[in-house]
């Protein structure tokens, strides 16, 4: 085994030889085979402070409850999933109206060839941010196992570290067999999963990872399903969706009543890290690294992509379960409101929170059939608002 050590995130698009995708032709120079492969190492330095518990007392609560569903609904990528369904068609046109990007000039100087080329650099980037951020997760719960104070915080985390195993696991051999192609970490997203990993106190993993970040990813990851055309990846993302539902739940559930022991110093600190892990999250969202491969001016695509009606409102909507469960646990403080006022996200405050449990969604029995019902409220807001948007357009 080899271990190339370094200081920082790997900057290079990588391409996979043995991937099912036909229009992945990878260099050469990158193809490696399975004797010589490097393992691409950073090392980051914590100060974290564990905790024993003596008590092997277990609370029959909604934590055990839900680690009891997480025992209960595990699954298998390799065998849950059926890979070998054939590629579905794709519309380079509503894809190009969705990132605002009909008539811009640069995409439009693109061959029909290369405009298909660019769709897939889009969808590999976006889901290259799902697998870093799911590493993340993945080294954030392993934390929480040591410095979460409660016996049954560590015995959930124990099993929430195994779901993200698994979502790494199944981004990974999606983009490497399904997309043949994977996008560095974009730069926003490893410095928010740096300063939760490297924060001493266990409370503040909490509210970085499962409020924040996973609180956005259930929506983006709904909003994946619910539009891609693969039958595949929305099989993929459903069964994530389900995982990272407990996940966010749990999260809630834990801190809100540890948030009301806070002073309220130490409330607004809080607040203020969760606000600035929103408006990094809110940058990651741009595939500036893909506008730079296509040799493109990085910020005024960004703009462009920014200033789109669809991308504006996407953007806000994803966090119609983050506000909601900031709330809950006490974080939209006095002090920092005004801040999420300027983000334009505070409408979301009043709106249902992970806080209340729907066992019933949460219960059901695994199912990725085309059939299969799924949470569709923030599509159809989406919805709703982007053809009220055209119709005052067209008026």
């Amino acid at each position: 085994m080899q271990v190339n050590w370094t200081d920082k995130a790997p900057r290079k698009i990588q391409t996979f030889a043995e991937s099912d995708n036909p229009d992945i032709t990878p260099d050469m120079e990158d193809v490696l085979t399975s004797a010589d492969v490097d393992h691409i190492a950073e090392i980051f330095k914590t100060p974290l402070t564990g905790a024993y518990n003596w008590n092997y007392s277990i609370q029959d609560d909604r934590i055990k409850k839900l680690y009891d569903l997480g025992k209960q609904l595990n699954w298998d990528p390799e065998v849950d999933i059926d890979w070998d369904r054939p590629w579905p068609e794709f519309d380079p046109a509503a894809q190009a109206d969705i990132m605002n990007l009909t008539d811009y000039p640069p995409y439009m100087a693109l061959s029909d060839e290369q405009k298909k080329e660019f769709w897939l650099h889009s969808s590999a980037w976006s889901l290259s941010q799902f697998l870093h951020g799911e590493q993340g997760a993945l080294l954030v719960a392993s934390q929480l196992c040591s410095c979460a104070p409660t016996l049954n915080a560590k015995l959930y985390a124990g099993s929430q570290t195994f779901d993200e195993a698994r979502h790494v696991e199944v981004f990974n051999k999606y983009l490497q067999q399904r997309l043949g192609m994977m996008y560095p970490i974009n730069t926003h997203l490893k410095s928010i999963i740096d300063k939760i990993l490297t924060d001493e106190r266990w409370d503040m993993k909490f509210i970085g990872m499962q409020i924040v970040i996973e609180g956005l990813a259930l929506s983006a990851f709904n909003t994946t399903r619910e539009t891609t055309p693969d039958p595949v990846l929305k099989d993929v993302v459903y069964l994530v969706i389900r995982d990272e539902a407990r996940h966010v739940t749990f999260g809630v559930n834990y801190l809100e009543e540890f948030v009301k022991t806070l002073s309220e110093e130490e409330k607004n600190e809080r607040a203020q890290f969760a606000y600035e892990a929103c408006v990094i999250s809110r940058e990651r969202l741009i595939m500036t690294d893909v506008f730079a491969h296509f040799g493109w001016d990085v910020e005024d695509a960004r703009r462009r992509v920014l200033d789109g009606f669809v991308m504006a409102t996407f953007r806000n909507l994803l966090f119609q379960r983050v506000v909601p469960n900031l709330a809950r646990i006490g974080l939209l403080t006095d002090e920092i409101r005004p801040k999420f006022e300027e983000l334009g996200i505070l409408e979301y405050e009043n709106m249902a929170t992970d806080g209340d449990i729907d066992w019933a969604a949460l219960e059901r029995p695994l199912d990725t059939s085309e059939a299969q019902a799924h949470e569709q409220s923030m599509l159809e807001n989406f919805k709703a608002a982007h053809g009220e948007h055209e119709a005052d357009t067209a008026a």
